[in-house]
């Protein structure tokens, strides 16, 4: 296949993603996919395509790739710095890339993650339904310098569409859903957690993040006696330490703490 999109340099955690596979957490393996759902949604609608169309999810930066043929592309995610062949082109678009240039994307400005979309999406190889790499798993791999990807077809030509940013990067509230295990944490501690502000601590991957509590960590009355049972991506387990751990994509299946 012509259509390609050539890796001529990548920060440490560019994976392809897309949606992720369900239906296999019974047999040991979570869902993963994509950190940011809502961003695959985003570059989805600003190249017409089907949103689970694998994509590239940068993890704090990008890197430079070229175009083998026309590409149209789109940026979303985690704000970064982009280029085509050195003139700066804006995130939350969708643009061309023309045949032999090459697009850079620089580090993340704020946020985690940033995605790349092609039209028609990259071809990767379908593993149990997906495309997307799950490297708690062993199924791809990062991607490095030399890599070339094959793009699928794309049947549409639009490009300088663009969607308004949300400002959702820098903070804000988070819902909390009750479930089975919340009854284990005394009704002050509960209301205590609702109330407090928190930090994203730096430690993190897409297995899950930590967060650090303005104040004391918080106690279950079951302690670390919980026996492991099944977990999901948006858990918020608390650690022996009393830190609030957010899981994530590639979360494991089964786990003991307290939720």
């Amino acid at each position: 296949m012509s259509r390609a999109l050539i890796v001529h340099r990548t920060g440490p955690g560019v994976t392809v993603q897309d949606l992720g596979r369900p239906g296999y957490l019974a047999y040991g393996l979570s869902r993963g996919g994509a950190a940011d759902r809502l961003a695959m949604a985003e570059g989805a609608a600003l190249l017409g395509q089907d949103e689970n169309l694998a994509a590239l999810e940068m993890a704090g930066m990008g890197g430079e790739f070229e175009a083998t043929e026309d590409l149209r592309i789109a940026l979303t995610g985690a704000p970064m710095p982009a280029s085509v062949d050195g003139a700066r082109v804006a995130w939350n678009a969708s643009h061309l890339v023309p045949k032999g240039a090459r697009l850079n994307v620089g580090a993340a400005e704020v946020g985690s993650y940033g995605y790349l979309h092609i039209g028609g999406g990259v071809d990767a190889p379908l593993v149990l339904g997906g495309r997307c790499a799950h490297l708690a798993a062993g199924i791809g791999a990062s991607l490095k310098k030399g890599d070339r990807l094959p793009v699928g077809l794309d049947c549409k030509d639009q490009i300088g569409m663009k969607i308004a940013p949300e400002e959702r990067f820098g903070g804000g509230t988070v819902r909390i859903v009750p479930s089975l295990q919340t009854e284990l944490f005394p009704e002050d501690e509960r209301a205590r957690f609702e109330m407090t502000a928190f930090h994203r601590d730096m430690r993190g991957n897409r297995m899950g993040v930590r967060f650090e509590p303005d104040g004391e960590g918080f106690v279950s009355a079951a302690g670390l006696s919980v026996l492991s049972e099944i977990i999901v991506p948006g858990d918020i387990q608390i650690t022996g330490e009393g830190t609030p751990f957010v899981l994530l994509s590639e979360c494991q299946t089964t786990g003991g703490y307290p939720r």
